[in-house]
């Protein structure tokens, strides 16, 4: 392994319902830079690149805490 892999912040998966994580995002909007990130998120094969898949996750995070789940 080359020291960057071994020392690069950790890739995980962006989990709305982690404060953290939405924390990070909340950053990265105000000084548009992942640069004080400590990890990094992983791109979900559907989506093409992570701020609309953030974004995304969010919205229906919020809608679903708001209005909950409801059925077809």
């Amino acid at each position: 392994m080359s020291v960057l892999q071994h020392s690069g912040r950790p890739y995980v998966t962006f989990d709305p319902s982690n404060k953290s994580h939405r924390a990070y995002y909340a950053e990265f909007c105000e000084k548009k830079t992942w640069g004080r990130c400590p990890v990094r998120f992983i791109l979900a094969e559907d989506q093409d690149n992570v701020i609309t898949m953030i974004q995304t996750a969010l919205a229906q995070w919020h809608t679903a805490k708001e209005f909950g789940k409801k059925s077809p």
